[in-house]
């Protein structure tokens, strides 16, 4: 069992597998009973939907190339009755994978190519567990605090910033980020004449943009070397698990845009949607500003936070590529007219800067 994997804790999620070979179902009990899952493995696609109807899973990990159905099929029957099942695809080869379009739009969480190396797959699974429980902490929230929207607002409001600080507390470098991001946001989205109903929005997507975060391993996360292009990929994962969380409260509903496009590129190769211009919301697209804005000012592990200098002039540089043109010049002028607001916000967040 990996370091930092409790079994006591592990226990209690169940994870069904859907493989047509019996020996692969059986490695996989092995594997993640030893991991201190609780695992069933069904080798008929078809008797795995009617199981998944009849019984309560965590997770599934799904082989693609099936008879007589390959798995896109399979979610496609599980989300007409079960839309929060967090579904892993497996494959024999990425070639063999389905079009991104198909994953999208079933909402499977992710694929791995199978391997007698089961590493990746205990990290994608980790990372699915993670979000899992976060989605049942939520959804006990919403059952026991459904009397009055204001109460299940506020009580709502106050575990998500726990999770948050959860977050944030992991690296000492990006302690307070979530809040400064949220106040330059608040700065620029002023700034651009929005409405206070999107001033409100701009706050609170700031403030929880990279709730995500807490489905990405530490391993991972904290890591100080450079990141392979694997773990590369795991961090890219923490916009759509940020929305996944968020998304059973209908408070949050407004909110999901910013999370899931916030790093979004304005020539379209950012992530999660590759998005180009416009297509991407434009909440999202100002929240892009603050949240590069911050980090580029803030201390890192492996770098001092950049002179405000090389700041404007990397703002300047990504103008019409990584940033919105306008929101850019909009964030630039209040650099160089009114940046006794932003020292303000870093004071306020992080004294120690």
């Amino acid at each position: 069992m990996r370091k930092g994997v409790s079994s006591n804790e592990n226990y209690k999620y169940k994870i069904i597998g859907v493989d047509d070979e019996v020996g692969v179902l059986d490695t996989l009990k092995v594997f993640l009973n030893k991991a201190g899952y609780g695992f069933v493995g069904i080798s008929d696609p078809m008797e795995a939907i009617e199981r998944v109807k009849e019984e309560h899973f965590d997770l599934m990990l799904l082989d693609f190339i099936m008879t007589p159905i390959h798995g896109d099929q399979v979610v496609e029957e599980i989300r007409k009755f079960n839309k929060d099942l967090y579904i892993l695809l497996l494959t024999g080869h990425k070639d063999l994978a389905p079009p991104l379009d198909t994953i999208k739009r079933l909402d499977i969480q992710g694929y791995c190519e199978k391997s007698d190396k089961f590493d990746q797959l205990l990290l994608l699974v980790e990372s699915g567990i993670k979000a899992v429980a976060q989605m049942n902490q939520i959804k006990e929230i919403n059952l026991e605090l459904k009397d009055t929207y204001d109460k299940l607002e506020k009580a709502y409001l106050e575990n998500i910033q726990t999770l948050r600080y959860t977050v944030e507390a992991k690296d000492p470098y990006t302690r307070g980020h979530s809040d400064r991001v949220s106040e330059y946001s608040v700065l620029l989205g002023k700034k651009l004449g929005l409405s206070e109903q999107d001033i409100n929005l701009l706050k609170v997507g700031g403030l929880f943009h990279d709730i995500g975060k807490i489905g990405v391993p530490d391993s991972i996360l904290l890591k100080e070397s450079k990141l392979t292009d694997d773990e590369y990929s795991e961090i890219k994962n923490h916009p759509t698990i940020g929305t996944h969380i968020l998304s059973n409260a209908t408070i949050f509903k407004d909110t999901l845009p910013i999370v899931k496009h916030h790093h979004e590129r304005y020539d379209g190769n950012g992530y999660p949607g590759k998005l180009v211009g416009e297509q991407i919301p434009y909440l999202a697209r100002i929240t892009a500003i603050a949240d590069s804005f911050d980090a580029m000012t803030s201390r890192r592990t492996y770098r001092n936070s950049l002179s405000l200098d090389v700041v404007k002039s990397e703002i300047e540089r990504c103008k019409g590529t990584q940033f919105d043109p306008n929101y850019a010049n909009a964030f630039l002028d209040i650099i160089n007219n009114d940046y006794s607001q932003i020292e303000e916000i870093r004071v306020k967040y992080n004294p120690e800067q």
